[in-house]
């Protein structure tokens, strides 16, 4: 049977989670610290531990069949694949910033001045659509620096919580790109390869769905059934069985994480009683 080559990230952040996603979906393999190839033990997948700029490259050469890294770096690589998937972690963005002391008056802040960045292409496109001439100065690490040693003037750099700017005296002015972790494939997968590429796809949104959602139970006085039925619509109705107790039901149902206090609060004011909230492993739609 074929097996399928997944790239991800050889350390990081992005390595650690890209892993436990992998074992989420049940599939096992090992890694030790100098592994840089390793084989499933009960899924038809080979994993390659790369850098995550040489990803897009090895799976448009179909050395790797998919991959998974960040948005910014697909975009800013440039090469020829797919993204097949969004995963909703490791999510930054690509920011320009500039000095904290300095007035920003849009981007023709940054005409004829020099910025540092390890993202040319994109910072590129950012500049000319916005018909600006800037010097790029390309540096792969340690741009945050870039301003306060007198390397250049601003930078275009990945932000998360935006805290290393601040110790080094930047202030972010622009977003050029909202990043998350996505899985890429090569364009020409076989229908054997496709196929394993679908079961694994199948189970990583089933994981995804779990995440994103809450199992909720409680009870209630069939009284506000109707009520509390309004603000659990759950993945169709919620499930509601009679309780010992005259007069009383208990309700079971599925809401959406960014939902979850918000509902809570709605249900108490509803009558809801003994609720419990209870993480979903796995949710198959």
């Amino acid at each position: 049977m074929n097996t399928l080559k997944i790239a991800i990230q050889k350390s990081g952040r992005l390595s650690e989670n890209s892993k436990k996603l992998l074992e989420e979906c049940g599939i096992k393999f090992s890694n030790g610290i100098s592994v840089l190839k390793t084989k499933a033990y009960n899924f038809p997948v080979e994993v390659l531990f790369l850098r995550d700029d040489d990803i897009p490259q090895y799976v448009e050469q179909q050395v790797a069949d998919i991959g998974i890294l960040g948005e910014n770096m697909v975009y800013e690589k440039d090469k020829d694949v797919t993204v097949v998937e969004q995963l909703g972690f490791a999510s930054c963005r690509l920011s320009l910033a500039i000095p904290r002391e300095d007035t920003y008056n849009g981007p023709s802040w940054f005409m004829n001045k020099k910025i540092a960045t390890s993202y040319p292409k994109l910072l590129t496109d950012f500049l000319s659509n916005n018909n600006v001439t800037a010097e790029i100065e390309e540096i792969s690490g340690s741009v945050e620096i870039a301003p306060g040693i007198g390397l250049a003037d601003g930078i275009c750099d990945i932000v998360s919580s935006g805290s290393t700017l601040m110790t080094n005296g930047l202030k972010e002015v622009e977003t050029l790109l909202k990043s998350q972790a996505v899985i890429i494939a090569c364009k020409n997968l076989d229908e054997e390869k496709l196929a394993i590429l679908n079961s694994l796809l199948f189970r990583i949104r089933a994981v995804k769905n779990a995440k994103e959602n809450k199992y909720i139970l409680l009870n209630a006085p069939e009284s506000a059934i109707d009520r509390i039925c309004a603000i659990l619509p759950g993945m169709k109705s919620p499930t509601i069985l009679p309780l010992a107790e005259k007069g009383w039901c208990s309700l079971h149902s599925v809401v959406k994480e960014d939902q979850f206090w918000e509902r809570i609060n709605q249900l108490k004011e509803a009558g809801a009683e003994g609720i419990l909230v209870i993480p979903i492993e796995k949710m198959i739609r």
